[in-house]
C-alpha cells in the first residue's frame, strides 16, 4: 500500500517575531516494512540555515533558523511512503513477560542494550515510582503469561476503558490523571501502556506518525480531518520491537506510518523552537492521510 501524507502547521502570531529558532521531526523513517518514496519539507517564510540530522534513536530531524521579521510561519511535510504488510507474531508462543524482563537485565548485545534503555523513567513516565501504573497493569501480567499477549491484553483493556476526548489533557496533563479520568488521546493512551510495562521492567518506546483513516460507509472523506497518531512498541528478544495502537484496539501491519520514536513525546515532538517576539500566537495543524 502507499500512503500519501500531508502534514501542515501555521504558526499566528499577533507581533513580529524577529529571531527563531526550530527542529522538525517530519520525514518517515526508513525500514523492513516501511520505505519512503518521496518527501517534501516546505517552510515559509525561508529560513536563512538550515541543517540536517539524525538524533540519538535515528530519526530525522530537520533544524532551521529565520532572522527576517514574520508574523506566521508555516511548515508542511508532503510524503509518499510504502507499506508492507507484515504478519504478526503468535503471541501465545512468546517468552513468559518474566523471562523478557531477566534477558534485558543481563544480556549485553547492541539491541538488547538500546531496549534496555527503554526500560526506565523518562520525563512525561515517572514508572518507577507510580503504584498506580504497576497496579492497572497487574490483571494482565500474571506469572508466566507470554509477553505479548499480557501486552495485547493490556491493549484491550485501555481500548475499552478509556475514552478518547481531546479535551479532557494537553501535553502537560499527568499520568495519574489520565488514570483516575480514564479520559484523554493517542498520546495519553501510548504513554499510559508503556509506563505499564515499563512499572515490571519491560521495553517499551514510544511511536510517533500517522495512521490512514476511512470515512464511515456512504460519507465523504473530509479534507483536513486526520491528525498525527501516537502508539507504542514492546521489546521482544531474537524478534525485535513489536508495536501496539492503544486508541484502536490493534496491532499497527499496514496502515500505520511511522515517524520517529523515543522514550515518550518529549522525544519526538513535530516541531518545537524558541521564538524572539510573537507575543500571543495561534497554531493550526492540518493533516491528510490517503491512500494512493
Amino acid at each position: 500500500m502507499r500512503l500519501s501524507v500531508k502534514h501542515r502547521t501555521t504558526y499566528s502570531y499577533g507581533d513580529f517575531v524577529t529571531t527563531s529558532h526550530h527542529e522538525a521531526r517530519l520525514t518517515p523513517r526508513e525500514s523492513e516494512t516501511q520505505r519512503t518514496v518521496t518527501h517534501d519539507l516546505t517552510v515559509t517564510p525561508t529560513p536563512e540555515a538550515q541543517r540536517r540530522r539524525f538524533d540519538y534513536f535515528g530519526n530525522r530531524a530537520l533544524h532551521f533558523s529565520l532572522s527576517e521579521p514574520h508574523r506566521s510561519l508555516s511548515v508542511t511535510a508532503h510524503s509518499v511512503v510504502e507499506l508492507k504488510s507484515q504478519n504478526p507474531p503468535d503471541l501465545r508462543a512468546t517468552p513468559a513477560w518474566e523471562s523478557v524482563r531477566e534477558r534485558l537485565r543481563s544480556d549485553r548485545r547492541r539491541d538488547m542494550l538500546d531496549a534496555y534503555a527503554m526500560t526506565f523513567d523518562s520525563p512525561y513516565i515517572a514508572a518507577s515510582s507510580s503504584d498506580a501504573l504497576f497496579a492497572y497493569g497487574e490483571p494482565y501480567f500474571e506469572p508466566g503469561r507470554p509477553v505479548l499477549s499480557a501486552a495485547h491484553a493490556l491493549v484491550t483493556a485501555i481500548f475499552h476503558e478509556f475514552t478518547y476526548d481531546p479535551r479532557a489533557t494537553d501535553v502537560s496533563t499527568p499520568l495519574s490523571e489520565v488514570l483516575q479520568n480514564r479520559r484523554g488521546v493517542c498520546q495519553d493512551f501510548a504513554h499510559l501502556a508503556i509506563g505499564c510495562l515499563r512499572a515490571r521492567g519491560l521495553a517499551a518506546r514510544y511511536v510517533s506518525g500517522y495512521l490512514l483513516t476511512r470515512p464511515p460507509p456512504g460519507k465523504p472523506r473530509l479534507v483536513g480531518a486526520d491528525a498525527s497518531h501516537a502508539w507504542f512498541a514492546t521489546f521482544l528478544p531474537e524478534h525485535g520491537w513489536v508495536d501496539f495502537d492503544p486508541t484502536n484496539g490493534v496491532m499497527p501491519l499496514g496502515e500505520h506510518v511511522t515517524l520517529a520514536f523515543g522514550r515518550d513525546f518529549s522525544d519526538v515532538t513535530p516541531i518545537r523552537g524558541v521564538i524572539l517576539g510573537g507575543g500571543h500566537h495561534e497554531l493550526s495543524v492540518s493533516v491528510d492521510v490517503e491512500a494512493i
